[in-house]
């Protein structure tokens, strides 16, 4: 792209790393039309979702206000969906709006959690992305109810245990494999089958389901499982219509350079859980949106200058902080297990840090108090 001081900048998606990068196009490209797009009006941080669940946090306090958010960074909102993208024409199709034209664009609009191929799914079960969608389900069910979760990774532990410190009677994880957060090393999945078992979360393995039904989930060996709030937390899955205009890897996510471009496409980049880096693949994890968002911001900036780009090569492991539905915390880092109070405490500063860095102040739920 040759120099221009007045590119028409795209951010499309308010996913963590569009809205970190956000914060620093204004001052380095003040001719900038710059414009967020997003579906929803409000940006939930998936990181403080399981603390709400459980009671941790209101729901205004884990959520950033995306016309609020723009405003004082002095760029533009539009509350759209997106349905395509054509990097050879530099075109944005909008549902039910206009095709809006870029000069640079950053695609960074998530993954969804949706089971279509599961019978009764769509009528009767909610996926725990977009986040949404979940928390309207979740306030209009009764806490008391019985749950089901579908996917027993880390998310779905999470969330599990959360439901049983909001007060379900009956919490259900459903797991297609042999063991559940596969994705933990053989001490800490110990640590958390123990909060699974102490709050006496049932662990199904093996599970094939049959069909879901509005109060209850069917096993194909023909068990039913009662269920007022089914969840699916089954893993990321990638939104079907960008596999038809851009590169995507074997699961649909958009292929990226290391410099964050999609592949083939120099004014087009992406990041997030919707990007696959393919000189370094890494599990759907917010932490790598996050360390993407300045590389993202400064590979705009030279973009629109003509200057070289920086390369972002991530982190090979991370801190994982995992609630365990009361102010307690396990934690796995290279190998260390820990389990505590304190690790909560540690989470909670971390999620408000994320949280200040946008602007917004979250406020935690004095214990013992109430959500509204």
């Amino acid at each position: 792209m040759t120099a221009d001081d007045n590119p028409r900048i795209l951010l499309l998606g308010a996913g963590h790393a569009n809205l970190l990068a956000a914060r620093g196009l204004r001052a380095a490209l003040p001719g900038a039309a710059i414009t967020l797009i997003d579906a929803a009006d409000q940006a939930t941080y998936s990181g403080m979702v399981p603390g709400h669940v459980a009671g941790h946090y209101h729901a205004a306090d884990i959520r950033v206000d995306l016309q609020d958010f723009a405003a004082r960074h002095a760029i533009a909102f539009l509350r759209a969906r997106i349905v395509g993208v054509d990097p050879a024409t530099r075109q944005v199709a909008l549902q039910d709006g206009p095709t809006l034209p870029y000069d640079l664009a950053a695609l960074d609009v998530g993954s969804h959690s949706a089971m279509p191929d599961i019978p009764g799914f769509a009528s009767h079960a909610i996926p725990i992305k977009p986040l949404d969608g979940f928390a309207a389900r979740l306030r209009q069910t009764d806490p008391a109810s019985p749950a089901l979760i579908i996917g027993g990774g880390v998310a779905g532990a999470e969330i599990a245990l959360a439901l049983h410190h909001r007060g379900a009677r009956q919490v259900t994880v459903l797991e297609a494999g042999p063991v559940i957060a596969p994705a933990l090393g053989p001490r800490a999945r110990r640590h958390l089958s123990v909060a699974l078992d102490r709050a006496a979360i049932r662990i199904v393995t093996h599970a094939q389901i049959a069909a879901v039904e509005g109060s209850a989930v069917i096993l194909r060996d023909g068990r039913r499982i009662a269920s007022a709030l089914t969840v699916g937390i089954a893993g990321a899955r990638a939104h079907a219509w960008m596999a038809l205009t851009l590169p995507v890897d074997g699961a649909g996510f958009v292929r990226v350079t290391p410099t964050l471009q999609v592949e083939g496409w120099p004014t087009l980049f992406a990041a997030g859980d919707c990007a696959a880096m393919m000189h370094a693949p890494r599990p759907k994890a917010g932490v790598f949106a996050v360390r993407q968002a300045p590389v993202l911001a400064a590979n705009l900036i030279a973009s629109s200058a003509g200057r070289p780009l920086r390369r972002h090569d991530p982190q090979e492991d991370y801190l994982k902080l995992i609630s365990l539905g009361g102010r307690c915390a396990l934690a796995e880092w290279r190998g260390l297990t820990l389990r505590g109070m304190w690790l909560w405490r540690l989470k909670d500063r971390i999620d408000r840090r994320f949280m200040a860095s946008l602007g917004h102040g979250a406020r935690s739920v004095p214990p013992g108090g109430t959500v509204p």
